[in-house]
């Protein structure tokens, strides 16, 4: 495998139509944010009500209609270990549907450059840490979120088999644990960094002596702000060119003990904090080795702190909007 030098990417015209799949999301509308900033003028985000991408007919139809110039899919169903581990038939059912059709109807009308977002979660429960891009199917996965990884792997392997057979600049691109503004905070569905913010703040706004967390906090995560996942998705898109996924994070991580102090001091709750350790601790460590888009002069700008602040103010925003 090999990586194409900076120079073999042109810049993306800022006026060709660019479909960002997924655009409500947290991924899609950070993306959306950012390629506005950038210049792009001609941006396609179809809501889901708009355009159901496990619908194939109302896909190939979209595409038929639009002719994007550009794609980034990022439109998946997700959600935290609880919400793989229960309901596993609906990650790999929906996450295959949507990706066969975005990848299947983008290569019948013509998309040269397409970017597919995975996840970390593809790589090996026991992969040595940081966690190479080489890694992937090098072993067993973390059983909790197996059927959604499967699904993420699939997407990656279509990708390589379209640029093998057809010739397109197609790449994949592996985030690791992400948040940020518009991320999803419901008590069942959400990941471990949203789910925190939400429970020390109703626990703040009851006075609750304690709050117990899920595992024994032990495992250690990487956490990436959104805003800076869409700056690399951008870069990638004009500078990368490879059949191998790349990894984007921090290169740096704490464990969920650190992390719930941390979300606990910003959201201002002085209780107690306890840990359920009958409860799944998932993969006991997830660091990603960053070192080949670090090479094309990409770097994290946001601060865990600083992004958990923020997202701990838009959180409020809605939560204050709610009640009025």
């Amino acid at each position: 495998m090999t990586i194409a030098s900076t120079a073999t990417q042109q810049k993306l015209d800022r006026s060709a139509p660019v479909f960002i799949a997924g655009r409500r999301g947290l991924v899609g509308s950070a993306l959306w944010r950012h390629f506005t900033d950038e210049g792009f003028t001609a941006l396609m985000g179809p809501s889901s009500a708009e355009l159901d991408l496990r619908d194939r007919q109302s896909v190939f139809r979209w595409f038929a209609e639009n002719q994007p110039h550009t794609v980034i899919l990022a439109a998946a169903r997700v959600g935290g270990i609880k919400a793989n581990a229960t309901r596993p038939t609906e990650f790999i059912s929906e996450n295959l549907r949507i990706q066969v059709n975005v990848l299947d109807a983008a290569l019948q009308y013509g998309v040269q450059r397409l970017l597919f977002l995975g996840s970390s979660c593809i790589y090996p429960k026991a992969a040595a840490q940081p966690i190479r891009e080489d890694a992937l199917l090098t072993g067993p996965l973390e059983e909790t979120n197996d059927a959604y990884a499967l699904a993420k792997i699939a997407g990656i392997m279509q990708v390589k088999a379209v640029r093998r057979q057809h010739s397109r600049t197609w790449i994949s691109v592996m985030p690791t644990n992400l948040y940020g503004p518009g991320d999803n905070f419901h008590p069942e569905h959400s990941h471990v960094l949203p789910s925190l913010i939400r429970r020390f703040h109703q626990a703040k706004v009851e006075n609750a002596p304690e709050v117990t967390n899920w595992g024994t906090g032990t495992p250690r995560r990487e956490f990436l702000h959104v805003d800076d996942l869409a700056r690399a998705c951008l870069l990638l898109l004009e500078r990368y060119d490879s059949d191998s996924p790349i990894n984007v994070g921090t290169g740096e991580d704490l464990t969920i003990r650190e992390l719930a102090e941390m979300v606990a001091s910003v959201v201002g709750y002085a209780g107690g904090l306890g840990w359920d350790a009958a409860q799944s601790d998932g993969t006991p460590r997830k660091l990603l080795d960053v070192s080949r888009i670090t090479a094309l002069g990409w770097k994290p700008e946001i601060g865990l702190r600083d992004g958990i602040t923020g997202t701990y103010a838009w959180y409020r925003s809605k939560c204050d909007k709610n009640q009025k």
